[in-house]
């Protein structure tokens, strides 16, 4: 693979994160206060919770984004923790939203969506224009980006070192391992997916090792919320351990499934192409790990509150309760 392959390589990552990160911004941009008032008034059950955290991290494009919001509101106690891990479950199903769009190759038309997104961000003054133009702008850069990833990975095949690599990650628990350090690295699971899809698409990939680098970019996507929670109060940690536990949770799960069962070939017949295989599974994912874990909200509390236990001085002050039963958390100090 030459020299100038690789620099397509890494300009196609950095126009994808750029344009996630401006498509990110735009949206929240145009929703202003809007998202701040359906996170902290729509989310009193958990089922509302869910739907919110699919609604808001469909429309932000990253469920980094809202996990690192959800703790801005926790250090501000504007949320209790409950209702922030019913939104991060929802969060985690909305953003298998951007696998789906690269499966069905929207990056054909994204030259378009960029040149029109500019012209209108160059000579239109009226602020929801500029808004508009900016959301199709990011949109356009970021399936550009892939559109050029794609095309750089095509030496690959032929490369000695990458059919190694590939031969060991055969092992699950290697690819598992592998995909989530370098989805922390990047910090995007969008882009890992987006990487992931366009080697499985060029053939380089397996559907049954990608299947499992899945379930790891899944637990790797997590390190955004874990680094931002690290100045935050205790909620905000125990959001970002729980953050992680879910995502442990569904891999071990799949991990045992895809084992005994034949899910992948059946995923794989009815997906079709490489990308949808590879987008189906991580929508599968996390709709199933959330219908697991829904129902026994309650019982991770207990295990987050006894993993990060509330400071005994606190205690003594009389100042926090917590209840199991109704999941009521504090709201009159911060631990």
């Amino acid at each position: 693979m030459k020299i100038t392959n690789w620099l397509d390589l890494l300009g196609g990552l950095a126009l994808f994160l750029y344009g996630m990160q401006v498509l990110s911004d735009s949206l929240e941009d145009a929703a202003g206060d809007r998202l701040k008032t359906i996170l902290e008034k729509l989310t009193n059950t958990k089922f509302k919770g869910v739907l919110v955290g699919i609604g808001v991290t469909a429309a932000v494009q990253s469920s980094s984004a809202v996990t690192v919001m959800l703790i801005g509101f926790m250090n501000a106690s504007l949320m209790t923790l409950n209702r922030c891990i019913w939104v991060v479950m929802g969060s985690n199903i909305g953003t298998t939203i951007t696998a789906q769009m690269i499966a069905i190759n929207v990056g054909v038309v994204a030259p378009v969506f960029a040149v029109v997104g500019v012209f209108m961000c160059l000579f239109f003054k009226s602020r929801n224009v500029r808004g508009i133009g900016s959301v199709m702008t990011g949109f356009g850069i970021l399936f550009m980006g892939l559109n050029m990833m794609s095309a750089a990975v095509v030496p690959l095949q032929k490369e000695p070192v990458f059919i190694k690599l590939m031969t060991t990650l055969s092992n699950p628990i290697l690819a598992v391992l592998f995909a989530a350090a370098f989805t922390a690295l990047i910090q995007s699971s969008g882009a890992a997916v987006g990487i992931l899809s366009a080697l499985a698409t060029k053939g380089l990939v397996p559907f049954s090792t990608a299947a499992f680098m899945v379930c790891g970019l899944n637990i790797g996507t997590c390190i955004t919320a874990v680094l931002a929670s690290v100045t935050g109060c205790r909620n905000s940690k125990r959001i970002a351990t729980f953050h992680v536990l879910f995502n442990l949770v569904g891999t071990i799960f799949f991990l045992i499934i895809c084992s005994t069962t034949p899910l992948l070939s059946w995923i794989a017949e009815f997906s079709g192409t490489p990308a949808h295989q590879v987008a189906n599974f991580h929508t599968i994912f996390n709709i199933v790990t959330t219908v697991i874990m829904l129902p026994f909200d309650a019982v991770f509390m207990k295990l987050i509150y006894k993993l990060l236990p509330i400071k005994g001085e606190m205690l003594a002050e009389g100042s926090l309760t917590v209840s199991y039963t109704h999941l009521t958390l504090p709201t009159n100090s911060r631990v």
